[in-house]
Parts: C-alpha cells; sequence; structure tokens
C-alpha cells in the first residue's frame, strides 16, 4: 500500500512546466507594470486602455463590464484617460445620450507601445514555432488554464 504523501502520487508543484508558468507570469507582470509606471497609468487605466484600443468605438458600458467596475468608476476612468490625451468620447449620431470610446494614441508606437511590448515579443516568438508546436502548447496552455481556475 502508498502513502498518500509519496512523491510518486503527489502533483509536481515545482515541475519545470510549473516553474517556466510562474516565470512567464512574473515576467510578463513586471513587464506590464514598468510599461505602466513609464506612462504613468494605473493598472486600471491600462487594462481599459488596451481594451478601447481593441473594441474601437466601445460603449463606456462594455468598458465597465470588461473591467467590473461601476458605472460611476468608468465614468471617472475615461475622464482620466480623455485628460491624459489617450482616448476620445465620441456621441452617436442616432442617440445623442450615447457615448462611444476609441484610442487616439498610437499602441504600436513609443512610448505607448511598452503597454504591449511583452506580448508582442512572444507573439514573435510563436510566430517563429512550428505551427504543430504552437498548436501543442496552446492546447496544454487551455488544459492547464482550465484545471487552474476549476481550482478557484
Amino acid at each position: 500500500m502508498q502513502n498518500s504523501s509519496d512523491s510518486s502520487t503527489a502533483p509536481a508543484a515545482g515541475s519545470a512546466l510549473g516553474r517556466a508558468l510562474r516565470s512567464f507570469d512574473e515576467a510578463r507582470r513586471a513587464a506590464t507594470a514598468e510599461a505602466r509606471r513609464a506612462l504613468s497609468l494605473n493598472e486600471l487605466d491600462a487594462k481599459a486602455l488596451l481594451f478601447v484600443a481593441e473594441n474601437p468605438g466601445a460603449r463606456p458600458s462594455h468598458v465597465r463590464d470588461h473591467l467590473g467596475i461601476t458605472s460611476a468608476g468608468v465614468t471617472t476612468l475615461i475622464d482620466r484617460l480623455v485628460q491624459r490625451g489617450a482616448v476620445r468620447r465620441d456621441l452617436d449620431v442616432e442617440d445623442r445620450r450615447v457615448n462611444h470610446i476609441t484610442a487616439i494614441v498610437d499602441l504600436n508606437s513609443p512610448p505607448w507601445s511598452s503597454l504591449r511590448a511583452f506580448d508582442d515579443a512572444v507573439e514573435a516568438a510563436i510566430a517563429e514555432m512550428p505551427p504543430t508546436d504552437a498548436d501543442a502548447v496552446a492546447a496544454a496552455l487551455e488544459r492547464l488554464t482550465g484545471a487552474g481556475a476549476a481550482a478557484r
């Protein structure tokens, strides 16, 4: 009978893949934090700017739902980004009660490109991988992400 604390049956908390995933996460967080510091953006403002850049013309309610904040919170956040010259508000032509938010900074050019520099470098590295390897890594990461999310 095997002891339940036997390392051969316990999950490998210190596996090379687990360490690599934690290292990736830490490197991405550090790169993002450094970019936010350089741009004088807080984490929520940076997330909102990236969302708006990927969803031009988004309504404030879409930003609110994406970030999980209140209506008052999204209004204040968008006000900050407008004052920074990072986004603009456009009135809807059919319903003047509705605003659409559009990024007006170029996230592909410095200094704003620093927000996505880490992810862009990862995408470039992925593009150099054989497609079958990239697909296998993607499948493994989806499985691992699902397992981690289920543990919450």
